[in-house]
């Protein structure tokens, strides 16, 4: 079966968010997923200077798209003889022809805004849910998360699962046998499984349905495999940690992990831990006195394996993990197509 190649246009105020825009076609045309769906990405300087005319060649590229994609910023642009600009426009146009519209609005103070601005902006709030970003990386976070949604919605994820399927390449013999042994112990003594049956690597691997036709599944070698990173190169938590509220350097600490799944996510939480506060109390009741931290442990492994879970690895980023002085963000590259 064929892949359906979608065509987007970018719309934005021409002397305002080319950076934005420019990296919002670099992504998708380089993102091994997302490129396998879009065959083109329309920007108002495709088309050369002494070719352009605003109302009419852009208002049919609309019409020639497959989704309209708007990046909104503080300035209206030009307007024409009924006061409108060109994005406002195009906007109307999309919605007109109904086409899929996905409206990304630069900041959240409003009233920094041009008036006819931030008219459009509750305009299209009226109208399509808006994604706020505050800087380029934020951007194309937004802008990835949408279209894996839009094609989800269109349909065009119906492959097998990434994690049920066969890893390429993968045998019995790059499973550590040891690992998944060790697991079914720990599990067993924490109560969390009961295991009926053959104990055996192979019969463990079988009873969890990782196995496909005798073969490892993707999710088996990310969960047990040898060297997984010999199969994902991008199966990786990296975590950073900044002095402030943002993302400037120098950097206080970074650390990426690479390995199995388990091992990566317990490396991330202890990161984490050993950046934030904490407080000790008195060894009243125990000979070991108890750490209460600053965010408590499970909230923190919560938030890494739910990263690690939903991330698609047809993407080639890794999971990122930022603690800064007043919160913590968790990133992953999109998720999962469903079956």
């Amino acid at each position: 079966m064929s892949t359906t190649r979608y065509k987007i246009f970018v719309s934005s105020v021409q002397k305002e968010l080319t950076e934005e825009r420019h990296a919002v076609k670099e992504f998708i045309a380089h993102d091994p997923l997302l490129s396998r769906f879009i065959s083109n990405v329309f920007l108002f300087e495709d088309i050369p200077a002494k070719d352009r005319k605003p109302d009419d060649i852009y208002l049919n590229e609309v019409e020639r798209c497959d989704i309209y994609l708007a990046i909104l910023g503080n300035h209206y642009g030009s307007k024409n003889e009924n006061g409108k600009s060109p994005t406002e426009l195009e906007f109307e146009y999309a919605t007109k022809t109904l086409r899929e519209r996905l409206v990304f609005v630069k900041g959240d103070d409003d009233k920094t805004r041009e008036p006819e601005m931030a008219k459009l902006v509750n305009k299209a709030g009226r109208q399509v849910t808006r994604r706020r970003f505050s800087d380029t990386p934020g951007l194309i976070r937004e802008v990835y998360a949408s279209l894996i949604e839009c094609l989800e919605n269109r349909g065009d994820f119906r492959s097998s699962p990434f994690d049920d399927s066969i890893c390429d390449g993968a045998t019995l013999k790059d499973i550590d046998n040891g690992e998944v042994t060790a697991f079914v112990e720990t599990a067993e003594a924490a109560g969390r499984l009961k295991l009926k049956g053959a104990r055996t690597p192979k019969a463990v691997l079988q009873n969890f349905n990782l196995l496909r036709d005798g073969r490892p599944t993707n999710a088996a070698m990310l969960l047990f495999g040898k060297n997984p990173e010999r199969f994902f190169n991008n199966a990786q938590v990296h975590c950073f940690h900044f002095h402030g509220t943002e993302k400037r350097k120098p950097i206080a600490s970074q650390q990426p992990y690479a390995g199995r799944l388990l091992e990566v996510i317990d490396q991330a939480v202890e990161f984490v831990l050993g950046k934030i506060d904490r407080s000790v109390g008195t060894r009243a009741t125990d000979v070991q006195a108890p750490v209460k931290f600053e965010i408590p442990r499970p909230a923190i492994t919560e938030a890494v394996v739910n990263a690690v879970a939903h991330r698609n690895y047809r993407h080639n980023g890794f999971v990122q993990v930022f603690v800064f002085a007043d919160r913590i963000e968790v990133w992953n590259p999109g998720e999962l197509p469903p079956g």
